[in-house]
């Protein structure tokens, strides 16, 4: 079969399992794939995202994946394009996105010789599996395209198919049914989603739901439960533990999960639980339960009133919570957010309120690994795969710099609107609320933890024809909720230096709050 006969059974099979987003990298071997998926595009068949950058173009892809829940694959060129793939495989892996790196990859006969961009790229994403077409894909995947020449050929373009049912193999369940009254909380990681939600309230257990987890909303959410279990004495009478999602943020969650004292019951297996799992872990597909005493969950409802109004007190409007508290109500009905890691999402978590039930605001990051890298495409992905009455990104200036690259994005391709909000503090200041931002380290802390830039974000954007403003705090939610269209950056200047002094302060008001 020719390249260009390949190269057309593939898209139309794509096609046939639902694909509608492609990205691609421009490349010579890949030449077939690029003329095809172009033809798709103008047959209105596959919306066509191109990028120079091949790092940029899987984060987009991870993106559009994750908001849209659609395999989208990413195609490339041999050689070092392909490898330029790896970070955004891994945490397609590690949240289970459906992303396909589909790369383009010189004849097997060549393999092993002085050929002009050729490596061995066959298995190049440990732990991603290989597959040889785009079939019953549920999560990451690797098709590696041995083409030949001649790679360019004149050809029509037919994807044309016939409809046939996809089978869908529904393996053995294990379903939770709880016969025993102990006080227990429900645990919801990165992608819980609305069962943990659903669980909390029929059984009347309180709520500890991560900002991306798609269940921080409803009567049972807490808001301050990080703090809740450092300091409240309801911590020290949790008998059992439900898990669902990919827990990732906060010490005291790990902790939690780490204990061997209590029932553990998590939704989902290893893969997605933070620690290795002991003897008292179970793993389940489902969780159900009676209605538990209304006592236990008043007691963490009326714990996070006081810690919430502790925290409230030490803001003063114009520290970092405050931005993202302020981003958090600028969410409305409809809404994208996407956070970045680091300090974003952690500012966010210990603030951001629980949203009405059955709004259907999708709050998203890249939490299957919590890199920094990429987060800029993965976000634009996600608002062009998802229509919304408002997208927004919410990144630290370092998160900003280091994928500001995914703003090159040429005259011709489809750009959403996204409002791109950046903490800017000239450096990492979430090293300075741990281990590492104690007195005896400040000598070296600047120059290897808090790696100030003094970058100049405004022309970065100006370089990228992307509109720019500085706004302070108090400005950021009038700036929100301007009409805006396209890609538009707010940079808001936010003190990196009193971190520490504030996450102390936070600490101690919520301490004295709920211990008494």
């Amino acid at each position: 079969m020719s390249s260009t006969s390949t190269v057309q059974s593939l898209i139309r099979d794509l096609i046939a399992h639902g694909v509608t987003d492609a990205v691609l990298a421009p490349g010579s071997r890949s030449g077939p794939l690029a003329l095809g998926l172009h033809a798709a595009d103008q047959q209105g068949l596959i919306r066509l995202h191109v990028r120079v950058d091949e790092r940029e173009a899987a984060f987009l892809a991870l993106g559009l994946a994750n908001a849209s829940r659609r395999l989208v694959p990413v195609i490339t060129t041999s050689g070092t394009a392909v490898a330029n793939l790896h970070p955004a495989m891994l945490e397609a892996l590690h949240a289970n996105v459906p992303v396909l790196a589909i790369t383009a990859d010189r004849p097997g006969r060549l393999r092993g010789t002085g050929a002009n961009q050729t490596t061995e790229q066959r298995e190049i994403f440990p732990g991603v599996p290989t597959v040889s077409e785009p079939v019953g894909i549920d999560g990451p995947a690797h098709l590696n395209l041995e083409l030949d020449e001649p790679l360019i050929e004149p050809t029509e373009w037919d994807f044309s198919f016939d409809p046939a049912p996809i089978e869908r193999i529904n393996g053995q369940t294990l379903v939770e049914s709880f016969d025993e009254a102990l006080r227990t909380v429900v645990v919801a990681g990165d992608d819980a989603r609305q069962p943990a939600r659903i669980l909390a309230e029929a059984a009347g257990f309180p709520l500890l739901a991560e900002p991306t987890s798609g269940a921080r909303n409803g009567d049972n959410a807490l808001i301050a439960y990080r703090l809740l279990l450092g300091h409240s004495p309801l911590a020290e009478q949790i008998e059992r533990v439900v898990s669902f999602g990919h827990t990732t943020l906060s010490r005291p969650v790990t902790q939690l999960l780490s204990r061997t004292d209590i029932e553990i019951v998590h939704v989902g297996d290893q893969s997605t639980f933070p620690v290795p799992a002991g003897k008292n872990v179970t793993f389940v597909s489902d969780v159900v339960a009676d209605p538990d005493d209304p006592a236990w969950l008043s007691s963490w409802l009326e714990a996070d009133r006081a810690a919430t109004a502790a925290i409230d007190g030490v803001l003063d409007g114009t520290t970092p919570y405050d931005l993202a508290r302020t981003i958090n109500q600028a969410v409305p009905a409809e809404g994208l957010l996407f956070v970045g890691s680091s300090n974003p999402i952690r500012d966010l978590d210990l603030v951001a309120r629980p949203y009405p039930v059955g709004e259907r605001r999708l709050i998203i990051g890249n939490r299957g690994l919590a890199g920094i890298d990429g987060t800029l495409s993965t976000a634009i992905g996600a608002a062009l795969a998802r229509e919304s009455s408002r997208a927004i990104a919410y990144v630290g200036d370092l998160t900003f710099l280091h994928g500001s690259n995914g703003l090159l994005i040429g005259p011709d391709e489809p750009r959403p609107d996204l409002t791109i909000v950046v903490a800017s503090d000239d450096g990492g200041s979430i090293f300075s609320t741990l281990e590492q931002g104690a007195p005896e380290y400040a000598d070296a802390f600047e120059r290897v933890y808090a790696t100030p830039t003094g970058a100049d974000i405004g022309s970065l954007c100006r370089g990228y024809g992307v509109p720019h403003r500085t706004v302070s705090i108090a400005e950021v939610a009038a700036a929100l909720d301007e009409p805006a269209s396209g890609i538009r950056v707010l940079e808001v200047p936010v003190d990196r230096l009193g971190r520490q002094d504030l996450a102390t302060r936070i600490d101690a008001a919520v301490r004295a709050a709920v211990r008494l």
